[in-house]
């Protein structure tokens, strides 16, 4: 909530504070933003705020504001002529915690935009947004309609495609100089991985190394290792 209205990136227009809300800083903070932007406040019952959420345990606040923008794909790949750009495509990931979980890494790691397809794959929902911690209001969002058709797209424009998945014989500290260019990594879902015809796109697979007795991680983890060290190789690399 209080990204949201730090982000100023989509108009709020009510907010609703359970009755029963306790007294905090965060919640101060939030009342005072929401005053500055001049965005009605509503106190609500808890119930009434709870039958109108679509989120579990919305902590007893609510915003009402609209959709997120979208960017286009097309628009992404002029920018990749001047600066290389960091992208996440997302494959199949159907659970909105997982996808919260990554885009809050994509944030952290810089990642330019991340990539939806319009089917196999979570949108961004309530339970998305809670769970991004706010990563939502900042990131770009670029949804298409098929993510390999997609990932031809982006290598005609000369980004270099990198899927993740545990069965490739290279790992992700291997990527080295290919840091330097235009960079998707694509994530697959959990125990199926990438689709067929998305790992066929990818120009490299990389595998995160296993070491102990467990054979894969999460999506989100795989998530933020593989962008922090994407990031890492390019400042190492320079």
């Amino acid at each position: 909530m209080r990204e949201l209205l730090l982000g100023q990136r989509r108009r709020v227009r009510e907010i609703w504070i359970a009755t029963d809300i306790e007294p905090s800083p965060v919640i101060e903070d939030i009342l005072d933003l929401a005053r500055d932007q001049r965005v009605q406040v509503m106190s609500v019952s808890r119930r009434e705020l709870e039958r109108e959420a679509r989120s579990e345990a919305p902590q007893g606040v609510l915003a009402k504001a609209d959709a997120i923008d979208e960017t286009l794909l097309a628009d992404l790949l002029i920018e990749s002529r001047d600066t290389p750009l960091l992208l996440v495509a997302i494959d199949g990931v159907t659970d909105p915690g997982n996808l919260g979980a990554i885009l809050r890494c994509c944030d952290g790691a810089g990642v330019d935009a991340v990539i939806l397809p319009r089917h196999r794959a979570v949108h961004v929902t309530p339970t998305v947004a809670k769970s991004s911690a706010g990563a939502i209001e900042y990131l770009n969002m670029c949804v298409v309609g098929g993510l390999p058709s997609a990932l031809t797209e982006m290598k005609q424009a000369g980004v270099f495609v990198v899927g993740l998945d545990d069965a490739a014989e290279k790992n992700i500290f291997e990527i080295g100089e290919t840091a330097k260019e235009s960079i998707c990594l694509v994530l697959g879902a959990e125990g199926a991985g990438m689709s067929r015809l998305a790992r066929e796109r990818c120009d490299l697979l990389v595998n995160i190394p296993m070491l102990g007795s467990l054979s894969s991680l999460n999506v989100s983890v795989a998530a933020a290792l593989a962008t922090y060290e994407i990031v890492r190789s390019r400042t190492h690399n320079k």
